[in-house]
């Protein structure tokens, strides 16, 4: 059988040491300087074990307790919303609308009037980037501010994407990223929370280290987490970001391939930037199969690339329509459920050959 090509699989070029002199060179530092670095914008980082890490911190020193209402993008990944079930909130589902995929504007403004309506003031906002694709930024950011609502960006899937050369993961009162061993830049597992001072910075390192108390012997009067990147992720880490350029050329080359091969094909169509303003890192190339013009089906596509041993994947399913929140409230329509019920996403490696697009290119042309 010929060897399997993968969703996105990472591409670690780096080596490690046999030994990491901690002494003399502090890695983890040296990582959330680098990422500072090219953050720009006077972002302090804050490295940690998972995106999902930083996303539960930004909640509680965002003040969301049990019982707070956090608006949130419902076409994403459970990790978005499950800190807010961690702090005993009440997540509240929005829409998305068909440019970005991302968070509707419309639908958010109509939740946040209802919700103080109702009583209940929603207490922050989670917006993705989804796929690597930059939400309708500005307009989200005005009706945060309007409303006075913290902002937390998600941008797990957006290292390297920009909104007017503005990087994603800058705009938000706090930001998050990813570095899973599938994301653009890994570090064999990984995340970052990005704060906007070194005040927020140094309480997220204070909770992510078992909140110790300043004492000469263990000392504890808050609750911590052991939410720390580990310092071989962290070497890891610092040594991949010096390849960001060149993994995201080699997604956006991904991209232009697949715009090239799908041309002409009635009733598919490529996800890509709606207007001249936004750049997407293309960490995923993801299609929409519209059944009336195409006459298939993405899980009829998606079967065939996988009987050619090559890995494909439905777009995330909605998590307002998710069991585990089945009891929280929406605010749309059913553009996100039917972006998930046309949608596929493509092989799109940073590492993939040209023998293995050429493998992808006839399984998808036996197949049309």
């Amino acid at each position: 059988m010929s060897k399997r090509i993968a969703l996105s699989d990472s591409n670690i070029s780096v080596n490690l040491p046999r030994e990491i002199n901690t002494t003399n060179y502090d890695v983890i530092t040296n990582f959330e300087g680098k990422l500072e670095k090219y953050l720009g914008e006077k972002k302090h980082v804050v490295a940690l074990n998972s995106g999902t890490s930083a996303i539960h911190l930004a909640l509680i020193l965002s003040g969301v307790t049990e019982g707070d209402e956090v608006l949130c993008q419902s076409f994403t990944y459970v990790a978005t919303a499950n800190p807010i079930l961690y702090q005993k909130a009440k997540p509240i589902f929005i829409d998305s609308e068909l440019d970005t995929w991302n968070i509707c504007p419309m639908y958010l403004e109509q939740a946040i009037l209802d919700r103080i309506a109702k009583g209940k003031k929603p207490k922050a906002i989670i917006i993705v980037h989804l796929y690597g694709m930059p939400c309708k930024i500005e307009e989200i950011v005005a009706i945060a501010k309007k409303y006075q609502i913290i902002l937390i960006e998600d941008a797990a899937e957006a290292l390297g994407s920009t909104y007017k050369e503005q990087k994603c993961g800058t705009f938000g009162d706090f930001s998050i990223f990813s570095f899973n061993n599938n994301k653009i830049v890994s570090s064999f597992g990984g995340g970052a929370l990005v704060c906007n001072s070194i005040e927020e910075k140094e309480e997220a390192i204070f909770l992510a280290t078992q909140a110790k108390d300043k004492s000469e012997y263990y000392s504890h009067s808050r609750l911590g987490f052991n939410y720390r990147m580990s310092i071989v992720s962290a070497f890891i880490g610092a040594e991949e970001l010096s390849y960001l350029n060149d993994y995201v050329s080699a997604k956006i080359a991904n991209h232009q391939k697949y715009a090239s091969l799908l041309d002409g094909v009635k009733g598919v169509s490529l996800f890509k930037e709606d207007d001249g303003f936004m750049k997407s890192n293309h960490w995923l190339s993801c299609i929409l199969i519209d059944f009336k013009a195409s006459k298939f089906t993405n899980k009829k596509l998606r079967n065939q690339l996988k009987n050619d041993n090559i890995e494909s994947r439905l777009l995330w399913k909605p998590l307002h329509l998710q069991p585990i929140f089945k009891n929280y409230a929406f605010y749309g329509d059913n553009v996100a459920y039917n972006l998930f019920k046309k949608g596929l996403c493509l092989p799109s490696s940073t590492n993939l050959t040209k023998n293995d697009f050429n493998r992808i290119s006839n399984s998808i042309q036996n197949f049309l």
